[in-house]
């Protein structure tokens, strides 16, 4: 009788085909986000960017402390006819009502950044839903408008934030280009590193009451234009139903058609 070995070396051969092969499998399975959640079903993500054919992004603008500069910020975008997405902190709307009302009245997205801009990701459900709620009922006492959008404060989020704002209806959003505004770096710097870095369905971080975010908007405006993009608020990019959301954060649509997102 003979008596057969098999070598480490082609077990692990072997092992490694098997593996191969049933990662082509799983990433050749429509919608192939259903096998990335088999291993990454413990991690919720918010929307980072929209897979889009359209040459189109998302300038949005997190407003926490000082506003004396949001008529000029407005002038600017109106001058370009560009909408944006503000992104407002309940406290900040209660000290700066008539700016609120007046992104309101041009046309923009006013949108949740919670009521007090603390770091959310150490609070309980309970308390998660008290910071979204109350900045919405502040827009809609200010603007009329119902809200569905809510960035979270620092961009700090953890799964129950997350599955906290998906079960209030609430979509959550972060963003794919960081215009770091907030570090002073110059204008140049932030058109550089915005118009460098954006690609279709981009959702753009900025922030009100900075030192050079007013004079870089022109720039990254015209530079953007320049490649074939162009602007819309969040609520006309993103998708409302039948999506998923890579690993990246990129929504994506389940139902593929022509030219279109929704």
């Amino acid at each position: 009788m003979r008596v057969y070995f098999i070598s480490k070396k082609l077990i692990l051969r072997v092992l490694l085909l098997v593996f191969i092969i049933s990662t082509v499998v799983l990433l050749s399975v429509p919608y192939y986000n259903v096998a990335f959640n088999v291993f990454s079903s413990t991690k919720e993500i918010p929307i980072y960017s929209v897979d889009t054919p359209k040459n189109i992004v998302s300038m949005t603008f997190d407003c926490a402390w000082g506003g004396e500069d949001i008529p000029k910020l407005l002038d600017i975008l109106n001058s370009y006819n560009v909408k944006a997405t503000f992104f407002m902190v309940g406290d900040w709307m209660a000290k700066y009502p008539e700016d609120v009302k007046l992104i309101n009245k041009n046309g923009h997205d006013v949108a949740n950044h919670s009521h007090t801009h603390l770091d959310m990701t150490g609070l309980n459900e309970d308390k998660i839903k008290l910071e979204i709620l109350n900045a919405n009922k502040k827009i809609e006492e200010l603007t009329g408008n119902k809200n569905i959008l809510f960035r979270a404060p620092f961009g700090a989020y953890n799964n129950l934030m997350v599955k906290t704002a998906k079960s209030m209806g609430i979509y959550m959003i972060q963003w794919d280009v960081d215009s770091l505004d907030w570090k002073d770096m110059g204008v140049e710097a932030i058109v550089s590193r915005v118009t460098n870095k954006v690609k279709n369905g981009s959702i753009i971080l900025f922030h009100n009451d900075t030192k050079f975010t007013l004079d870089a908007l022109p720039g990254v405006i015209e530079g953007l234009r320049n490649k074939g993009y162009e602007f819309v608020k969040l609520t006309d990019l993103f998708i409302k139903d039948n999506y998923y959301i890579d690993f990246e954060g990129r929504q994506h649509s389940l139902i593929k058609e022509s030219g279109s997102i929704d």
